[in-house]
């Protein structure tokens, strides 16, 4: 083992003049705070050759458990003491304040209210661009043809295709439409569960009468087929109020996809003062101003100190 390595491990020992010099410690905490806040000396530790930290307590109110710091150090060979900065240092017990988040972050499903505005990320992954006019789908559409594999494959492997019927089939869509049913919903039944999914999610709600947008023109709205598919829709906001939730198209949130874009990071504004350029000054004024001789030799010849 070398000797760095060696001096390295081993404890440093403290300068013995840093170490005393605890009285200018004192004066230099008293200094940075408040008077009578600065509280008995807590221990001295050794930074680095001939530099050495002093602790005091501190009586701050709202700062329990935080140290005063004031690090002094000495010139090699000097005996005079000098100080090297001051601050203010929470200890093992100190009061702190809990870790930054986000608001993105800490945003949960429910927290937002009547009248709050949810912004959306230009780039969120939950949305994408609506149809655009083109014959290629994009390739997560459910009628591109890579979709329509990945979903035959998955059919194979957890279907009997004995029971279910042949996709396309005149028995699929009779199934579909919900033909193969003893009864289905008559245009009663209909209307009053559109009267009871209008009253929880409807126009005439809070949360609605203070959103900017109704779901109609929301990328987080689902559609549903049928009747009812022409007044209501599935949301699929996670943090609005009404995810997954029956929604009147004419409801809305501060949730809406196009209702408040996440802006672009603040630029910081351009310096005021150049500190890198270089100022011009005139050493004398101009002839033409009349505070000078208008000719040249009649000007004082400057004292340079030559023989």
């Amino acid at each position: 083992m070398s000797a760095a390595t060696t001096r390295s491990r081993t404890p440093r020992t403290p300068d013995r003049l840093c170490v005393e010099a605890v009285e200018l410690a004192r004066a230099a905490a008293e200094e940075a705070a408040f008077p009578g806040v600065v509280g008995a000396h807590v221990s001295a530790v050794a930074e680095g050759d001939r530099v050495v930290t002093h602790f005091f307590e501190s009586k701050e109110p709202g700062y329990r458990g935080w140290r005063w710091a004031v690090t002094v150090t000495r010139a090699s060979r000097a005996k005079n003491v000098t100080l090297d900065e001051t601050v203010l240092l929470p200890g093992d017990d100190a009061l702190l304040a809990p870790e930054w988040v986000p608001w993105s972050e800490r945003l949960r499903p429910g927290d937002m209210g009547p009248g709050d505005l949810l912004p959306t990320d230009a780039e969120d992954l939950r949305l994408e661009p609506g149809w655009s006019g083109e014959d290629t789908p994009p390739p997560n559409s459910v009628v591109s043809a890579e979709m329509a594999e990945l979903v035959e494959a998955e059919d194979a492997d957890v279907t009997d295709r004995a029971v279910v019927p042949v996709r396309g089939s005149i028995t699929s869509v009779a199934e579909e439409l919900g033909m193969r049913r003893a009864r289905v919903l008559s245009r009663y039944g209909l209307h009053t569960a559109a009267d009871r999914w209008d009253e929880s999610f409807g126009a005439k709600t809070p949360m609605a009468q203070a959103a900017p947008a109704s779901c109609v023109s929301c990328g987080f709205l689902v559609a549903i087929g049928g009747s009812l598919g022409q007044a209501f829709g599935v949301c699929a906001n996670e943090f609005s109020p009404a995810d997954g939730r029956l929604v009147s198209l004419s409801y809305g949130c501060g949730g809406h996809s196009e209702a408040a874009v996440m802006p672009a990071p603040l630029r910081p504004a351009p310096p005021v003062l150049d500190s890198m350029a270089s100022d011009e000054f005139t050493l004398r004024p101009a002839p033409d101003t009349g505070s000078v001789p208008v000719s040249v030799s009649d000007l004082p010849a400057a004292d340079l100190g030559h023989s």
